[in-house]
């Protein structure tokens, strides 16, 4: 996830002889037409003055015939370079207005920068104590859990691990359950996670597999016969491998689950994102799944194919506000209304809090209600359409061949409610937090404080860029309510024919995450060899 501008025309003034600057050209003289001149009285002059001025006729003739050539050059000369030199102008007031925009929007109106009350209120609640646990005022118990691939062993080793220890520490080591799984990265990743281990004060369980054997991951058949991991299986494995201590210890609940990517992050930032998101007047953060915005450079939003916006429609160009405006715009309205749960379908973002009751095996209804006090007048985060035989809820794939979707976005279609009308959708109780930023390296980071103070200016040209590159694109099950017969154009395997099947138009009952999914399929590579990517897309047959 880059934005193509484009350039302002150059202009140079048209360099000018020294006989041409001596003098202006005088057009009254250059009419010589229209120049009043007194007749010659050939009686007063005597012979040698005829005779002088009879010779001096032709020079005379030349020097008018040179006059009335030149006098239209020099005054196009003169027009075009008064041209030039008023655009100019209008290019330096246009910087200059530009420039001052940018330097008052920094200073005055900059985006998600001045934080809600509750937010200040527990960063100095952390700043102004050493106390472990003091990031969790109400003693919450957190499951964090992340799946690695750290074949240099910079991630666990670095600056990544040092957050994860200070969220910890911030958390209280007997509120937290840190899971974490790392498989093929080789000794130097297996080193630095064991390292990465002794350091954990917390209950933990960090596993580290030489190799995960692909005969675990289910596999498709391809047109052509030959059997393949679809990318999104293996990532769904590898991710529920990092959720198998909730089964293990399933007399343990927990109220928040945190899953990390492998990003930086400001340890503070998770605990506003855990405890601050969507808070109600009792200061109780609400919501189903809460995720922050991830960065892979300073301007840069990276997770577009698990994002989709409050109607299930996907990203526009990756930069500030992020959504477009199709259907109602809902999503980019909170973006640009700077509010820290912008309502969403699904989100991903690098870093993820959810209620951590849609992981675990379903409890007595009052005992959930009253450990967690998670009642609302307009929705119950566990309601009473969610029914507990959709507990606990794991990570998957699509199962449909030619037909992909974000791991990262189909969990969030597993936990909410089941709408009637997609484009009537007010909240999904899944909400982005643009306060909370993370990045893939500490330079991103640190730019991204100070790019968040002039992004609001990206709006309109974001908007028309979205207009010129068809964005959101089109996505023919966005529509799908679960549980009613649909016409899908689906992929049917057929051994006698040339192509190993076709495409065909069948009904059938629609699942609940058409919104995620889009035309297409990643599988992994055989044989990787060493600098290559792990997984690879084949080519959507036509027929």
């Amino acid at each position: 996830m880059s934005v193509r501008l484009l350039h302002p025309d150059e202009y140079e003034l048209v360099t000018r002889s020294s006989l041409e600057s001596q003098e202006s050209f005088n057009l009254d003289e250059a009419d010589f037409e229209s120049q009043t001149h007194n007749k010659p009285n050939f009686l007063r002059r005597g012979p040698s003055s005829l005779l002088s001025r009879f010779l001096s006729l032709p020079f005379a003739g030349y020097r008018l015939l040179k006059g009335s050539s030149v006098a239209p050059l020099r005054s196009r000369r003169k027009r075009a370079s008064c041209h030039r030199r008023r655009i100019c102008f209008c290019l330096h007031v246009s910087v200059g207005v530009i420039v001052a925009i940018t330097v008052l929007t920094f200073l005055f109106w900059p985006s998600y920068t001045r934080l809600p009350p509750h937010y200040e209120a527990l960063r100095r609640s952390v700043l102004q104590s050493k106390e472990p646990g003091r990031g969790n005022p109400r003693n919450e118990k957190v499951f964090i859990a992340a799946s690695l691939y750290d074949r240099g062993g910079d991630i666990a080793g670095g600056q990544w691990g040092r957050d994860v220890l200070e969220l910890i520490e911030l958390l209280g080591e007997e509120n937290v359950f840190l899971s974490v799984y790392e498989n093929d990265s080789g000794t130097k990743g297996e080193s630095a996670l064991r390292e990465f281990e002794q350091q954990v004060k917390c209950n933990k369980s960090v596993v580290f597999e030489e190799h995960l054997d692909l005969a675990d991951v289910p596999a498709v058949s391809l047109p052509d016969g030959s059997k393949r991991v679809k990318r999104i299986a293996y990532l769904a494995e590898v991710r529920n491998r990092a959720l198998r201590p909730l089964d293990e210890h399933s007399d343990i609940r927990y109220d928040k689950l945190l899953y990390l990517n492998d990003v930086v992050f400001d340890p503070i930032e998770a605990l506003q994102l855990l405890f601050s998101t969507n808070a109600s007047e009792d200061g109780v953060a609400r919501y189903r799944a809460a995720c922050s915005v991830d960065f892979i450079n300073a301007f840069k939003f990276y997770d577009t194919f698990a994002t989709r916006d409050l109607q299930g429609y996907s990203m526009g160009v990756p930069f500030y506000p992020w959504f477009t405006t199709a259907g109602n715009g809902e999503s980019r309205k909170d973006v640009l209304d700077g509010k820290d749960a912008v309502r969403v379908r699904s989100c991903w973002g690098g870093m993820v809090a959810f209620d951590a009751t849609y992981f675990q095996s379903p409890e007595r209804p009052s005992t959930i209600h009253g450990r967690q006090e998670i009642t609302t007048e307009k929705s119950d985060l566990i309601t009473s359409r969610y029914t507990e035989n959709r507990l606990p809820v794991r990570f998957r794939a699509e199962r449909d061949l030619f037909w992909d979707a974000s791991e990262c976005c189909l969990i969030h279609a597993d936990i909410q409610d089941s709408p009637s009308n997609v484009d009537e959708i007010s909240d999904t109780g899944i909400y982005m937090n643009p306060f909370v930023r993370v990045a893939y390296d500490g330079s991103t980071l640190s730019w991204l404080w100070t790019t968040r103070r002039f992004e609001k200016l990206y709006s309109p040209i974001h908007n028309i860029v979205n207009h010129l590159a068809g964005l959101p694109r089109y996505n023919p099950r966005r529509e799908e309510v679960p549980g009613q017969e649909v016409e899908e154009k689906v992929w049917v395997p057929d051994g006698e024919k040339s192509g190993g099947g076709s495409f065909l138009t069948i009904k059938r009952v629609a699942g609940n995450s058409g919104f995620c999914g889009r035309r297409g399929l990643e599988v992994l590579v055989k044989d990787r060899k060493p600098g290559q990517k792990g997984w690879e897309s084949l080519p959507v047959p036509t027929s």
